[in-house]
């Protein structure tokens, strides 16, 4: 998908998800052109072959197995956009802390309740 698609996708989802914020905004536009290079990193890696495993042959002529570099970005950008997901509240562990904190009652410290009767607390 490209980076507009993803953002429009991603504020579908936190709006249905109920943690849509305005202020969400700029991570919002982060994790799509994450997800947007994320997947055009893999299409080039299936376009490559799709191998995990590649050969490499050094400047000195020794022949190396080592991971495909264009694996270890996917896997990379896809940790990376996991993070905003939670954060967007798009994961459960996101969503129940995004909730817990939208519903914790604020705790009245002993000034708020003096404040109070005093008459202070606007």
């Amino acid at each position: 998908m490209t980076e507009k698609q993803w953002r429009n996708k991603i504020k579908k989802l936190t709006n249905e998800a109920g943690t849509y914020q305005p202020v969400f905004e700029p991570a919002i536009n982060s994790t799509a052109e994450i997800l947007a290079n994320r997947d055009a990193v893999y299409a080039q890696f299936i376009e490559e072959g799709g191998q995990y495993i590649i050969t490499k042959t050094s400047d000195r002529g020794a022949v190396n197995t080592c991971k495909n570099p264009l694996f270890v970005l996917w896997t990379e950008l896809n940790a990376q956009a996991l993070t905003y997901w939670r954060d967007l509240g798009l994961t459960p562990k996101g969503l129940k802390a995004i909730s817990e904190q939208a519903v914790k009652p604020k705790q009245e410290t002993a000034v708020d309740r003096l404040m109070d009767v005093l008459g202070g607390s606007d």
